[in-house]
């Protein structure tokens, strides 16, 4: 039998959101919800938040005094560096058949509100340190189950977000048809959607989730719809390279080299292409007909860049 990576420390659980959590000696997990009776369940990425135990441990020997739950974690794990983990890790709880298992969705979060621990230390550890989440097979588990890591699987689906840019569509003024489009090209390439965001044309809203995406949620790739013209609210193309830390402009120039040849309009667009960690960032226009025609031009192409990132196959000049 497999040596367990780690075990179960604490099993948290709060009825309302915001609040310290308080320990339990076992709970039920629910396939595409969380936790039976816990605020944060339900249907989105963020069912179970998980905290390492060496990492509380560390903060307590700075003097903090906190305890399992005090930083609205949902379970404690001895024996694993969770915030070392991919995205897409799975954790299997206890052993035989029946398992419960989680899929890591996200690492790290914005803290809007400053907790008592941060009132205390000046600082809290679930916005660095603690990982989101989702769970894939239901099941009870308890405190000191065994806890088995499965790194993702390097020919996964590509994990893609869509970011649409309009003040209108964002405020119910009219309705979005990019972002819709989107998803379609994306998905009928095998592309995997995990999230899809309608915001303002806001330089800080916008810098916010390309952060939060590229970091966070580790996505290989974004596409942003809309912004990249020469309006005053156009401005999605110079947060993008606020955030960029490599430029790959051949992208963005193939797409209005490719573009110009059905419109000479093409040439105004200002969009731009660029890598942030392993995600690759690429500004389309906002029409739903220059989105679908962007994304054929460059979807195929950009399976060997993304891999690249990935780490999956190593760069390769023709023969």
């Amino acid at each position: 039998m497999k040596k367990p990576d780690g075990v179960i420390r604490a099993i948290c659980v709060s009825k309302e959101r915001g609040v310290e959590k308080k320990e339990v000696d076992r709970a039920t997990l629910i396939e595409g919800e969380g936790i039976r009776g816990d605020a944060h369940a339900g249907k989105w990425h963020r069912q179970v938040s998980i905290l390492s135990g060496s990492r509380v441990d560390d903060f307590n020997r700075r003097g903090a005094d906190v305890k399992c739950g005090d930083f609205g974690e949902n379970i404690v794990l001895d024996g694993i560096e969770c915030i070392m983990l991919p995205v897409g890790t799975v954790f299997t709880i206890g052993d035989g058949e029946e398992c419960a298992k989680l899929r890591i969705t996200q690492k790290g979060k914005e803290c809007h509100t400053h907790c008592r621990i941060y009132s205390k230390m000046g600082e809290c550890i679930m916005p660095r340190q603690g990982i989101f989440t989702e769970v894939l097979a239901g099941g009870i588990i308890h405190k000191g189950d065994a806890v088995y890591v499965e790194y993702p699987d390097s020919m996964r689906p590509f994990q893609t977000a869509v970011i649409v840019l309009s003040d209108k569509a964002s405020s119910g003024e009219r309705r979005d048809s990019s972002g819709p489009k989107a998803e379609e090209v994306l998905k009928a390439h095998g592309y995997e959607i995990i999230e899809t965001l309608v915001i303002p044309d806001d330089r800080k809203r916008l810098k916010m989730e390309l952060i939060r995406l590229s970091d966070g949620r580790e996505a290989d790739l974004i596409i942003t719809c809309g912004g990249t013209g020469f309006s005053v609210r156009d401005i999605t193309p110079d947060v993008t390279m606020e955030v960029a830390e490599k430029n790959a402009p051949g992208i963005a120039e193939y797409l209005r080299l490719k573009s110009m040849e059905i419109t000479d309009r093409a040439m105004l667009t200002r969009g731009v292409s660029v890598i942030r960690s392993k995600t690759l960032i690429v500004n389309l226009p906002g029409s739903p007909k220059a989105v679908e025609e962007c994304l054929d031009f460059i979807l195929d192409p950009l399976e060997h860049g993304i891999r690249v990132l990935r780490g999956t196959v190593s760069e390769c000049g023709r023969k």
